[in-house]
């Protein structure tokens, strides 16, 4: 159970410090269109701190840490929100500079879609250990 409140409270910072830095990063480049890098914040709040809390509550009611299903879900969600929101900052940083078309542009995309597949693969896997754990559950009459 540690390891979700670390991580929520973890997403807590990098959702506010990249708020942070998409205020004062476009204000800085005098930028005033639309840029992925306004969404980051709340990517990482809602998937992150957010996401991590629901986990801790389903933790405490059903018991879901200390197996390999759990251990596995926590590591490829949490790589699938750093790459998906790592690949937003990068596109977003891109377009304030005005360099939506470098050789990199052409790259986020993919790596995007690779954190999206992450981020899936997690969520089966949350799903796939809460769907045994609340049958148990319901076998044992709670």
């Amino acid at each position: 159970m540690r390891k979700s409140c670390y991580a929520a409270h973890v997403y807590m910072i990098v959702g506010v410090v990249s708020g942070l830095f998409y205020r004062e990063f476009t204000k800085a480049e005098d930028f005033t269109g639309d840029t992925q890098l306004a969404l980051v914040h709340t990517h990482v709040l809602a998937l992150g701190m957010i996401g991590f809390l629901i986990v801790l509550a389903l933790d405490r009611l059903f018991g879901l840490s200390g197996t390999r299903l759990f251990t596995a879900f926590f590591w490829f969600y949490n790589a699938g929100i750093a790459v998906s929101t790592g690949m937003m900052a990068v596109h977003g940083i891109l377009t304030v500079l005005g360099r939506d078309e470098d050789h990199i542009a052409e790259v986020v995309p993919l790596a995007a879609g690779f954190g999206h597949i992450l981020l899936t693969v997690g969520l089966v896997l949350l799903f796939v250990l809460l769907g045994r754990r609340v049958d148990e559950h319901l076998r044992a009459g709670r």
